[in-house]
């Protein structure tokens, strides 16, 4: 149904009829599967984009076997693709370290949206944002984790990296954050690219082919956690030009204008 409801609202966006459409059936018909985005209170674009392509995914996902074979047995593994995988999921690699025997795991990880932490109240790069979420932590205390070599719990060190690029890249900044006890929100202008996001320092050396991304789309949030407001910038993916989306107010704007300091999904 929701799958359906988001057909027919591309159908209805790309056939150019109305000076604008509205989302409501499509709403409505993802309301139903999460009660939560039902109600008109303020909901996260975060969240309700995970649901969405998480629905797409499970509309049109199929099963994919692949016999892998090692040292000790062959086995049929079996993966579930859909347009959604193919377009937005990447792979991160975790290698974790005991600081004790220092002996090196990996632990794989899916991807469809990157979290980045944000570094600073005042202003900063998204390269800043990509170093802060790829840089080395030490993990110790209530954090350790359990060596199988040492077989106790150790300090380690672990340092992710991208073992798979996607065709789209989704990047959340992480603007909402626990301030004195209350979830507050950071107002920090981020400078992020239009084209040449450069992704090669943060992915494995043999999968640095085809890793600089040109941005597509920004969703940007102003006002605080309970009263604010969505936006949307978009690049025509034929005119290449930019449009601004802002409830049924839609305007072409330059490229000068797509930087913007209330921005909070990017899609590259």
């Amino acid at each position: 149904q929701s799958a359906a409801a988001f057909g027919y609202l591309m159908s209805s966006m790309w056939l150019g009829e109305h000076d604008c459409v509205s989302p409501e059936v499509f709403h409505s018909a993802l309301g139903e599967r999460y009660p939560a985005f039902r109600t008109q209170t303020q909901q996260d674009a975060q969240e309700f984009l995970m649901c969405v392509l998480n629905e797409l995914h499970e509309a049109f996902k199929s099963r994919k076997r692949a016999r892998v074979t090692n040292a000790k047995a062959s086995r049929v593994s079996v993966s579930e693709t859909s347009i959604v995988t193919q377009l937005f999921e990447g792979q991160l690699s975790y290698e974790i370290t005991c600081l004790q025997c220092q002996t090196t795991t990996e632990r794989p990880e899916s991807f469809t949206v990157l979290s980045l932490p944000i570094p600073s109240k005042s202003a900063c790069s998204l390269q800043d944002c990509l170093k802060c979420f790829f840089q080395q932590d030490t993990l110790t205390w209530n954090n350790q984790i359990h060596c199988s070599w040492c077989g106790t719990k150790q300090d380690a060190v672990v340092k992710g990296i991208i073992t798979k690029a996607p065709q789209i890249v989704i990047f959340h900044l992480k603007r909402f954050e626990w301030q004195d006890k209350h979830k507050g929100k950071l107002l920090t202008d981020i400078c992020y690219p239009l084209s040449s996001l450069d992704l090669s320092p943060y992915t494995s050396p043999p999968f640095r082919r085809d890793v600089e991304y040109s941005l597509c789309a920004v969703v940007n949030h102003s006002g605080f956690l309970d009263d604010g407001h969505y936006t949307a910038f978009c690049k025509h993916s034929v005119t290449a030009n930019w449009y601004s989306f802002d409830d049924e107010e839609i305007t072409e704007i330059p490229d000068s204008l797509v930087q913007s300091d209330q921005a909070y999904l990017l899609f590259y």
